[in-house]
C-alpha cells in the first residue's frame, strides 16, 4: 500500500515509517522539518519537505503519488505553548489538518489515521479511561485535535472516509534506529536520560503532594513500538469502518518510578529537584485499552517500564546529540 505520512521525520511518525517499510509498504514522508529531522526519515521513503499550509505543494503531492492511505502526525504539540497561543493551535492546527482533508478527498483517499491525544481527557471520571468517558480538553492542543475527530466523523458519514483516531497516552522508549529528539524536550523520559548523559544537571518534578503512593503524578507509559503496531492493525481494519481507540498500558507509573527506574538501568545518580505543581496536572492518567485489545487483537510487546527506558537509554547513548542536524 502507499502510504503518506505526514510528520513522518518525528519522534512517533519516524519509527512508524520504519515498521511500515519493514512490512513491505511503500511510504512517502511529508514533513517541513520545523520539529522532525531529515535524518529520521527512512531511507527507503520519499521524502517530500513541505508545509502543509501549502495547498500548492499538497496538490502537486496528490497529484504525482498514487497515496491509498494517509497518516497525520504533523502538528504543533506543546501543551504550555498552546495555552498561551492558542490561535496557534486550533488555528493552525486544524486548518492544516483540512487542507489535507480536503486534497485526501479530491483525489479519492478515503482511509485516514489521526494522531490524536489523550489530553481529550481533563477531568476523567473513571480511571482507566475507555473512549466512553466525557471529552474535556484540557488545552487548545487538545481542542484542535478533538475537531479533527470531529470533522473526520462527519466525513465517514457524508463521503465515506474511513478513519481511526489513536488517542495516545505517553510514547516512550525507541527502535534500534530511531528514537526521542524534541526541541525543546518536554517529555520525562527523554529528560531523565539527559540528566544521566550529563546534558542536563538535575530532572525537575513538578509536584510531589500529589494523592498517589509516592506524592508524584502518575502517568500510562507505552512504547513507541506497540504506538507503532496499533497504526498498522488501525489502519488494516479500515475496511471493516471507521474506530477510535485510546492506546496505553493500562498501568501507571509515577514521575519518581521513572526517575529509579532510569538509575538503575543508566547507572547514573540523576539528581532531581522538586518544584511546585503544574496548573492543569491530574494526578493520574491511565488508559484503557480494551477495545483495540478486543477488536484488533493488540497486544503490548514491551508493557515494562524498564523495557521502556532500556530502549530509550539504548539510543541516546548511541545519539548523545541526538540526530545533530
Amino acid at each position: 500500500m502507499q502510504i503518506l505520512l505526514t510528520g513522518g521525520a518525528g519522534y512517533i511518525g519516524s519509527i512508524v515509517a520504519e515498521q511500515l517499510i519493514e512490512r513491505s509498504h511503500e511510504v512517502t514522508v511529508l514533513d517541513n522539518l520545523f520539529q522532525g529531522h531529515k535524518a529520521a526519515v527512512h531511507p527507503q521513503a520519499r521524502f517530500v519537505q513541505a508545509d502543509l499550509k501549502d495547498r500548492a505543494a499538497l496538490h502537486k503531492l496528490f497529484s504525482e503519488t498514487s497515496i491509498e492511505a494517509v497518516m497525520h502526525f504533523a502538528s504543533y504539540t506543546l501543551v504550555g505553548e498552546s495555552v498561551e497561543q492558542p490561535l496557534k493551535y486550533i488555528g493552525d492546527n486544524v486548518t492544516n489538518g483540512i487542507n489535507l482533508l480536503q486534497e485526501a478527498m479530491t483525489h479519492g483517499v478515503r482511509k485516514f489515521i489521526l494522531s490524536s491525544t489523550a489530553n481529550l481527557f481533563e477531568r476523567p471520571l473513571k480511571l482507566p479511561i475507555d473512549e466512553e468517558e466525557q471529552i474535556i480538553p484540557g488545552s487548545p492542543y487538545g481542542e484542535g485535535k478533538y475537531l479533527l475527530e470531529r470533522i473526520l466523523g462527519w466525513l465517514d458519514k457524508t463521503s465515506g472516509m474511513r478513519y481511526a483516531c489513536l488517542r495516545y497516552f505517553n510514547a516512550a522508549g525507541a527502535s534500534q534506529r530511531y528514537g526521542e529528539d524534541h526541541d525543546p524536550e518536554t517529555h520525562l523520559t527523554p529528560l531523565v536520560l539527559k540528566v544521566a548523559l550529563g546534558k542536563l544537571p538535575e530532572i525537575r518534578i513538578f509536584g510531589s503532594d500529589y494523592p498517589t503512593p509516592d506524592g508524584t503524578c502518575v502517568r500510562d507509559y507505552i512504547h513507541v513500538l506497540d504506538l507503532a503496531q496499533a497504526h498498522i492493525l488501525a489502519l488494516e481494519a479500515l475496511e471493516r469502518g471507521s474506530r477510535t481507540y485510546n492506546l496505553g498500558n493500562g498501568q501507571g507509573f509515577s514521575v519518581r518510578e521513572v526517575i529509579e527506574t532510569a538509575r538503575q538501568i543508566t547507572g547514573k545518580s540523576i539528581p532531581e529537584v522538586v518544584q511546585d505543581r503544574r496548573p492543569g496536572d491530574p494526578a493520574i492518567l491511565i488508559a484503557s485499552s480494551e477495545r483495540i485489545r478486543a477488536e484488533l487483537g493488540w497486544q503490548p510487546k514491551f508493557p515494562r517500564l524498564d523495557d521502556i527506558i532500556q530502549s530509550a537509554w539504548d539510543w541516546h547513548q548511541r545519539n548523545p546529540d541526538g540526530y545533530s542536524d
